[in-house]
């Protein structure tokens, strides 16, 4: 299917290009340090700039991780179950809990982003990052690659069930 290939490669592409965000991060973090050590100061947009980098490497990496199967999963019956076992146990799981928490973490998030966009939310901190509302808004954007990956993992069991 056209679509679940899309997704697939959508969601990999993601995946892929945010892990650069790595090296982005260590630069940070490196510059931070060098601040603190060598000058003996530090800034707050700096470190909340850190913490924004380190949030979104997982979310948008999650529905990567989701995708290759790399996912927290307790193995203890799981990895002895036939392909198809597998397929049911996963097509169940997701029809019943992956997609409707991914659907209240898309509704309950876009409020918060909208609300946080709406005031034109921005730092507590003196020296802080302006428009927070960005990295919230990122939050629905993991929730809806979440829900477009829980799609392509549907078809794909389904498929594997039918065999």
């Amino acid at each position: 299917m056209p679509v679940v290939l899309f997704i697939q490669q959508l969601v990999k592409w993601i995946g892929e290009k945010s892990a650069w965000l790595n090296l982005v991060l260590i630069f940070l973090i490196c510059l931070d340090v060098l601040q603190r050590y060598l000058f003996n100061q530090t800034f707050n947009w700096l470190i909340e700039l850190e913490w924004h980098f380190f949030g979104l490497l997982f979310l948008l990496g999650s529905a990567y991780t989701l995708q290759q199967d790399k996912h927290v999963r307790v193995d203890v019956f799981y990895s002895g179950f036939s392909e198809s076992k597998k397929a049911a146990v996963d097509l169940v799981c997701t029809v019943l809990l992956l997609i409707p928490w991914c659907i209240v973490g898309i509704m309950t998030c876009y409020k918060y982003a909208s609300n946080s966009l709406y005031i034109r939310e921005g730092s507590p901190n003196p020296g802080g990052l302006p428009a927070i509302y960005i990295i919230k808004f990122c939050i629905v954007l993991c929730f809806f690659l979440i829900l477009l990956q829980a799609i392509s993992m549907i078809v794909n069991q389904t498929k594997t069930l039918l065999k």
